[in-house]
């Protein structure tokens, strides 16, 4: 999964379904499914957390993992 296109950014809200919203760096909120959640490894994140996104060749995020 690193190997595709990632970004960096910071969560702003955790849902109890799984799925969260982030702010990237550059200031605009992603929403994220609770499927690339889960491809991270996350059992849950927290506000404030810094996580690495990993989009596919789409531009959908696919992954969030640990920051880098």
């Amino acid at each position: 999964m690193s190997e595709q296109p990632t970004e960096q950014a910071t969560v702003s809200t955790h849902r109890e379904d799984g799925s969260a919203t982030v702010l990237r760096d550059d200031g605009v909120l992603v929403d994220v499914s609770a499927d690339a959640v889960a491809a991270g490894g996350w059992r849950s994140l927290r506000a404030g957390q810094r996580v690495t996104l990993v989009r596919d060749g789409a531009g959908h995020v696919r992954g969030v993992l640990r920051p880098v």
